[in-house]
């Protein structure tokens, strides 16, 4: 199970940390995603860590605002969010594939696509407005 927190309304320039705590599974074997999913929008990957806490930035919009991080100790990845603006108005979903091999990559060898994430927690609503 994944849950997540820290959305929120915030002002344009400010900043949010999103947490997604996991229960259930083997959490320091998996690579994680954040995904989110804007108005109207499909859903787009933002950032994958994967089990050794290297990560991939797949938004060329939120790359130097972005940070993905984890805490295997308290089964918990993070998403920190620097600098928002309107765009980034999205509900944010923490994702997990479906092996514990714990890289970011998917079975072509490029990143995990988002169907290749398996287990989803809820999703955060982040709403960027002044």
């Amino acid at each position: 199970q994944l849950v997540e927190s820290g959305g929120g309304l915030v002002q344009p320039g400010g900043s949010l940390r999103l947490s997604c705590n996991a229960s259930g599974f083997s959490f320091e074997y998996y690579a994680l995603g954040w995904l989110r999913q804007a108005p109207g929008k499909g859903r787009e990957r933002v950032s994958c860590i994967n089990a050794e806490g290297a990560a991939s930035n797949y938004l060329d919009s939120a790359k130097g605002r972005f940070t993905i991080s984890r805490d295997d100790a308290k089964n918990t990845v993070y998403l920190q969010m620097d600098n928002l603006n309107p765009e980034d108005t999205a509900v944010y979903y923490c994702a997990a594939p479906a092996l514990p091999d714990g890289v970011c990559a998917g079975r072509t060898g490029g990143p995990l696509r988002i169907d290749e994430y398996v287990h989803w927690g809820q999703g955060t609503q982040v709403t960027v407005s002044s």
